[in-house]
């Protein structure tokens, strides 16, 4: 039986360890199946899904920054069509089919970690797929957003499309923070290898604040370490996020309940010998 074929693409892809957790995954369930990286550009988005489609690719996963320009080459679902985003792609049916997960996986760690987030304030920072798939989420869930991004436009776009949002701009977050419960980085800042980046200091933070970045690599950003400093109720990493949207994915494209301990231990063993 010929080996299924699996991967990320995106810019850059070098940070990513998806094919380390789904490869474990692969080798931990018994599947003759492989998953790879593959650094695709804005512009060769559509060529890339076309060509993983004529060689035979099972599924795909879609990182920064082409999220909201994969969902033009797919048939997404309606939840995905309504994000305007998506990370998954299914090849199964012989159509690509387009989904997102990233909500999935962050609403799962966020309930873990705070619980009810109803009525919760919430700061996301960004405005691009993954802040728009958590955005949708929690806005099912009853919070109420804000959006933060350089690009305001974007913002206030994202949060029209929500049922209690507002926007902001990034030189507005000095104010609005001290009202919130929960700050979400959902930018690529900090991540590796710019990892002395952050968005907001300790000096912007109070007590009771809970702050969850997205980035998983580093395991620990400089806005989480700024977090620490700052002495704030609770600090959350990318890691589970990346576990649950990735199991999440996983059983789109296998239909197969995927091992999340062994998924999340290979990332860890992973992130533990990077430099």
């Amino acid at each position: 039986m010929m080996k299924k074929v699996y991967g990320v693409m995106g810019d850059p892809i070098e940070h990513s360890l998806s094919p380390v957790m789904h490869n474990a995954a692969f080798e931990e369930l018994g599947l003759n199946a492989i998953y790879l990286a593959f650094r695709v550009t804005r512009d060769d988005v559509g060529d890339a899904i076309r060509g993983a489609k004529c060689l035979g690719f099972a599924g795909l996963n879609v990182t920064i920054p082409l999220k909201e320009k994969a969902l033009e080459f797919v048939v997404p679902d309606a939840l995905a069509n309504r994000i305007g985003a998506i990370n998954t792609i299914d090849f199964g049916s012989g159509t690509p089919r387009g989904y997102n997960t990233d909500g999935i996986g962050a609403l799962t760690v966020l309930k873990e970690a705070v619980g009810e987030l109803r009525g919760k304030k919430v700061l996301i920072l960004g405005a691009g797929g993954a802040a728009r798939a958590i955005a949708f989420y929690l806005d099912s869930e009853g919070s109420i957003l804000t959006i933060a991004n350089r690009n305001v436009e974007r913002a206030e776009q994202l949060a029209h499309a929500l049922r209690n949002a507002d926007s902001i701009g990034m030189d507005e977050l000095a104010q609005r923070i001290k009202d919130v419960d929960i700050l979400i980085n959902a930018t690529p800042v900090g991540m590796y290898p710019r990892e002395d980046e952050t968005l907001v200091d300790a000096g912007l933070m109070h007590p009771d604040l809970v702050v969850f970045d997205i980035v998983y690599n580093p395991m620990e950003t400089k806005l989480l370490k700024e977090a620490k400093k700052a002495g704030v109720r609770t600090t959350i990493g990318g890691l589970k996020m990346l576990v649950y949207q990735g199991a999440a994915s996983f059983r789109i494209w296998t239909g197969m309940e995927p091992p999340l301990e062994k998924m999340e231990t290979a990332v860890r063993a992973a992130l533990s010998v990077q430099p």
